[in-house]
């Protein structure tokens, strides 16, 4: 296969790295509107870099992954679909959710596949507490609590473009719990602050936020989120039922300090961030892709689960600025 990446910032110079490992894949084609930095990441990894986006795109390729900035996403999906070449996109599929729908109406008629990137899904602990869920061992569920906390605060000009707190980051918890579950979420009631640094409030933004989701079965979910958590990258997720539970990312480089007498810390480091703790997930996403790209496999995460996740981010910060429970339906167009 002769598969095309364009966007060669760091999750994208991850993949093409992570693409040209695999046995199936005979070249990789990178390309990104900066080229002198395309040519870089080239030259890094060995694999081919095209002059510029259109000569990618005439590079006669048999799949596309998009990990360009989110605002080129649904011309280079569009684009793609049109040409007839499999799509892979980091989330999300657009920037908002008129965009997303723009895209969604425009591909609903073609038979070319696209993925979107929502790797906790390929994640070896998640994939095990859906099975947990979806086998009846714990029993009923009550009550989800997924966290996403990162060390450290990304740069403020990224924070003014990231479309918030809910949109950028909650939006894979809101992702995993309606995965894990099998069960969609009808309600949120969210709220937000800032004690950090001033940009995230400049941008209409906050740098720690909690959501309690309803799900449609009665099911009752909360989400944590910050950007502030000094002991390192925590993303966790608890699935608790009338007859057992299971912890997702609870292992030796969790970053939680036990205070009970006698306790034993976990022997860490903690993960730095995303791309460390997630880097198995990726492979197995962008191998999924492969199936996805040579008609061996649906598309197992479609831009429809990438709209209902971002629903749910929507009503999320509507609840946050209006100060009440918001119907997830409120949002739908």
């Amino acid at each position: 296969m002769r598969l095309g990446l364009a966007g060669t910032g760091r999750i994208g110079t991850s993949h093409a790295e992570t693409l040209k490992s695999f046995d199936e894949v005979s070249s990789v084609v990178v390309a990104d509107v900066d080229a002198a930095r395309a040519q870089a990441a080239a030259a890094k990894l060995g694999v081919e870099a095209a002059a510029d986006i259109p000569s990618l795109f005439a590079s006669s390729l048999d799949g596309l992954v998009i990990a360009a900035a989110t605002d080129a996403h649904p011309e280079l999906i569009l684009k793609a679909v049109d040409a007839g070449i499999p799509v892979f996109c980091e989330k999300p599929v657009a920037a908002d959710i008129p965009g997303t729908l723009a895209v969604i109406d425009k591909i609903s008629g073609a038979d070319v596949p696209v993925q979107i990137g929502f790797q906790r899904r390929f994640d070896a602990g998640y994939a095990a507490a859906r099975e947990a869920v979806a086998s009846g061992e714990l029993g009923w569920l009550h009550t989800l609590r997924a966290t996403t906390l990162d060390p450290a605060p990304p740069p403020a000009e990224y924070v003014a473009h990231s479309g918030g707190l809910f949109r950028d980051c909650g939006v894979h918890d809101f992702d995993v719990v309606r995965f894990v579950s099998g069960r969609e979420i009808v309600e949120v009631y969210a709220v937000g602050t800032n004690k950090g640094e001033r940009f995230f409030a400049d941008a209409g933004d906050v740098d720690t936020a909690a959501a309690t989701l309803t799900l449609d079965d009665g099911t009752l979910a909360v989400v944590s989120l910050t950007r502030y958590n000094g002991a390192g990258y925590d993303v966790r997720l608890e699935v608790l039922g009338s007859a057992g539970n299971v912890v997702v990312g609870l292992d030796d480089r969790a970053p939680l300090t036990s205070v009970e007498p006698g306790a034993q810390p976990l022997p860490g480091p903690a993960y730095p961030g995303f791309m460390e703790r997630f880097r198995p997930a990726y492979v197995s996403e962008l191998k999924a892709f492969l199936d996805v790209a040579a008609g061996r496999a649906a598309s197992p995460c479609g831009a429809a689960d990438a709209l209902e996740a971002f629903y749910i981010a929507e009503a999320c910060e509507v609840s946050r600025r209006e100060r009440r429970p918001v119907r997830v339906e409120e949002v739908r167009v």
